[in-house]
């Protein structure tokens, strides 16, 4: 996965609050034995830590930026992009959300941007405060993505993904695929308050799959067309050309890996020792590779029906 060296990133559509104190409140979710908990459970890669009643009562507000504003000294082209962690997410959120606006608005609607907040151990949320141990969500109520950078190095060590750039861009677009369900209001409609293999909150993150898998497709085109950007690929408007100019086969693989190593069996298998499907909140390993290839075959997001 390649970035364009002269791109350049909108630090914007992140906030930096890492270092942060957050200002009162306890995190309900901490790491350890309750942290595993969570995991078992399946609170990975989704919705909210109010899903589990995971959350803080206070209802404290997120934090704010403690100044070390990192993203913004370090961040600011493709070439840091290419170099650093914290940088290439910022170029993926920058493009997953190009991307859904572009097809919002072919579609004749309007698409509302979603900041992802970079938070370090425990960040307080519109859905409650957190830590860590939950992974990467998006919280409906104030429509954010928040990620704490070193789950990606725990993907690898904890839960056996090969790992690579695209893995992580995989992450991203799938917790983007979770607000593109909020402004389509598939979330607000899908709370049966079931877990298992056939629940609304397995559905949900099937379908964050094949979103993901529909914004990786794009990308990818552009080796079959010699490089020249098509009409749904993603550009920066600096240079007009594609943010992304490089998704390989090898990419792509990286990101299936990482879409099994987080499902429900891996993980309870990993954990528990056992596999309980009626505890199931986000699908099979086996489940979440098929929902990803199917957008990403497809690029189509009326394919990712996974309610049907």
């Amino acid at each position: 996965m390649q970035f364009d060296d002269d791109a350049r990133l909108d630090t914007s559509e992140v906030q930096d609050v890492r270092g942060s104190r957050i200002p009162g409140g306890r995190a309900t979710v901490g790491g350890g034995v309750v942290g595993l908990i969570a995991l078992v459970l399946g609170l990975f890669l989704g919705v909210g830590p109010d899903q589990l009643g995971l959350t803080d009562s206070g209802g404290q507000p997120a934090a704010t930026a403690s100044g070390l504003a990192q993203v913004e000294q370090n961040c600011r082209t493709g070439q840091d992009a290419n170099t650093r962690d914290d940088c290439r997410t910022v170029a993926v959120v920058n493009s997953v959300q190009d991307y859904w606006d572009q097809e919002f608005t072919r579609r004749g609607a309007g698409y509302s941007r979603s900041p992802t907040v970079f938070f370090g151990e425990r960040v307080n949320t519109g859905c409650g405060s957190a830590s860590s141990a939950v992974g990467p969500f998006y919280c409906p109520d104030d429509r954010k993505v928040y990620l704490d950078l070193g789950f990606f190095d725990e993907l690898r060590s904890e839960f056996g993904a090969t790992g690579g750039p695209f893995a992580q861009a995989y992450v991203v677009a799938h917790e983007y695929g979770h607000h593109v369900q909020d402004l389509m209001g598939t979330l607000s409609r899908s709370q049966d308050g079931r877990t298992g293999a056939d629940s609304d909150a397995v559905k949900v993150e099937l379908q964050a799959d094949c979103y993901a898998g529909v914004w990786a497709l794009p990308h990818a085109r552009l080796r079959s067309r010699g490089g020249t950007p098509i009409a749904t690929t993603t550009k920066d408007e600096s240079t007009g050309r594609p943010l992304i100019t490089r998704l390989t086969d090898a990419d792509i693989t990286d990101g299936l890996d990482a879409a099994a190593a987080v499902g429900d069996d891996r993980i309870q298998e990993r954990f528990q020792g056992r596999v309980t499907p009626d505890s199931w909140t986000h699908g099979s390993a086996e489940q979440r590779q098929q929902w990803f290839r199917e957008g990403y075959r497809s690029g189509d997001m009326g394919r990712c029906d996974t309610f049907r």
